[in-house]
């Protein structure tokens, strides 16, 4: 059974939330693009049904987040804002932060005149508060939590795993992780379906800044669409985030 999290939400903002306890925890996490909201004064030229689909939002992680909340008691700093409006897991100087297309989406909405302005109202703010965030909670793992499409439209190519963990030069929970999930049966993608060479930018930035061991974990969406799935795949990455910091620690 999945949680009643009426009262989980501890803070909430435009742009994010925080599910779960508001105190320190020695597993603590993020979700950059769970939210698909679109503020009212904003027009992004975009049907009400590109908000529902993956270019908008990681289909199936803010309710994952939601298990891991309430049914494991880990915070979970939640973004609100489609990350069509803005690219929360994206540098400010990166081009693709406010996206001109997605996936063959164009975003007619999006013209370069709005980038500071979505910047200063959406962006800084999600990372000031992550940064308080982290603060709070003390995490000694942190993870990032993600899901991706099976395939993409514009490319066709199928995407087999079930998991992936992205790393960038901090790999020191990611191994763990890999052989955890794969002792589970899963076929568990190694800095896939893309690599956390090239997208792995808040980690970068709040993570790997203070050397903190963290897993960003990517579930193919189609895993976590259901009820049944968002709480199986919460247990199954608190248990493997429990073990892996047991682990670090042994070392």
């Amino acid at each position: 059974m999945v949680a009643n999290f009426g009262s989980i939400a501890v803070t909430t903002s435009e742009t994010f939330e925080r599910l779960g306890p508001n105190s320190q925890s020695p597993i603590a996490a993020c979700a950059d693009h769970a939210g698909n909201s679109l503020p009212p004064d904003l027009a992004l030229g975009i049907g009400d049904d590109v908000l529902d689909q993956h270019v908008a939002v990681d289909l199936g992680v803010r309710e994952l987040s939601q298990c891991l909340a309430g049914n494991h008691n880990i915070p979970v700093h939640v973004a609100k804002v489609s990350r069509l409006v803005v690219d929360l897991h994206r540098r400010e100087d990166d081009p693709a932060v406010m996206p001109k297309t997605s996936d063959g989406i164009a975003i007619p909405g999006n013209d370069a005149g709005r980038l500071e302005d979505r910047l200063a109202r959406f962006h800084r703010p999600y990372h000031a508060g992550l940064e308080n965030f982290i603060e709070d909670t003390e995490p000694e793992l942190f993870l990032a939590l993600h899901s991706f499409t099976p395939r993409l439209k514009t490319s066709g190519e199928k995407r087999p795993w079930e998991v992936g963990l992205l790393y960038n030069n901090d790999d020191r929970a990611a191994r763990h992780a890999i052989r955890l999930f794969k002792n589970m049966g899963f076929t568990v993608g190694d800095n896939e379906p893309y690599s956390g060479k090239q997208f792995n930018a808040t980690m970068d930035r709040h993570a790997e800044t203070r050397r903190i061991p963290y897993l960003t974990i990517e579930v193919r969406q189609d895993l976590v669409t259901s009820a049944q799935g968002q709480s199986e795949w919460a247990d199954r990455i608190a248990q493997v985030a429990r073990q892996t910091l047991a682990a670090l620690k042994a070392n």
